[in-house]
């Protein structure tokens, strides 16, 4: 079992992509009896080039550790994950690559829709993602499993307080867009090719009043047909590939 300061990742991708990552000690491999083919190969590899020690073990202690299904036949007893600063969730300084864009999500509770985000956000560019201490899901091994591994690659921030974290990177010249059902602006006229702060939502009630009035300007997706709201991670997903759409885009054009 894992000890207060190890966890256990579990999947072929978390496992892989902490690996290829660099970010977390990894401190063993268990891999299930009996399982021999090409994802335990590349998974073995790796951990020899690191010195990592590869253990076998039965079907019910991978179940055990994991604490689920899913597991796949592998996981790995890490160190959790290291977090990075406000001002690192920006990009690097002395990047000269496009405006920061940054996600902040507000009361965002379900660990899917976490890990679903964050796996878009890392493939869509998203510089880094800002969370809430508090009234937030917990980076737990289910998070990346439901991110597919992207966690492993993607800074992350933890602030106190999710408002004054907007405010500083006000200061840093960043824009803060807050999707909103509610807005009567539409994504997909807003120009987001800006230094950008986005910030979506939790599952039900949507962004904060309080978060919400610290916003510079607020969005929302047209829907077709009158329904109820989408779903967190959807929605995100739209918001955040329209600004690599916009960002992508030669010359600048919106």
């Amino acid at each position: 079992m894992a000890s207060p300061k190890t966890e256990i990742l579990y999947g072929f991708h978390p496992v892989h992509e902490a690996l290829r990552a660099k970010r977390r000690t990894v401190h063993e491999l268990l891999v299930r009896k009996g399982r021999q083919d090409d994802r335990i190969t590349i998974l073995r590899q790796l951990a020899k080039k690191k010195a990592i020690r590869v253990q076998q073990v039965d079907e019910p202690q991978l179940a055990e550790m994991a604490g689920r299904d899913g597991h796949q036949g592998v996981c790995a007893r890490v160190a959790p994950l290291p977090l990075c600063d406000l001002s690192e969730a920006m990009g690097p300084a002395d990047s000269n690559s496009a405006a920061p864009f940054v996600v902040l999500l507000d009361n965002l509770q379900d660990t899917h829709n976490m890990g679903a985000i964050i796996r878009t956000a890392y493939c869509a560019g998203v510089d880094g993602i800002v969370l809430p201490q508090d009234r937030s899901a917990a980076l737990h091994p289910s998070v990346s499993k439901a991110s597919a591994g992207a966690l492993e690659h993607m800074p992350i921030a933890r602030v106190p307080n999710l408002v004054n974290a907007a405010k500083q990177l006000k200061k840093s010249g960043l824009w803060i867009v807050g999707l909103d059902g509610s807005a009567d602006q539409s994504l997909f006229g807003c120009d987001l090719k800006i230094p950008l702060g986005l910030i979506i939502g939790g599952e039900e009630k949507g962004l904060r009043p309080l978060v919400t009035r610290h916003c510079d300007f607020l969005v929302s997706i047209p829907h077709a047909r009158v329904f109820n709201s989408l779903n967190a991670s959807v929605a995100a997903a739209l918001a955040i590939f329209e600004a690599y759409r916009q960002r992508s885009l030669p010359g600048g054009a919106a």
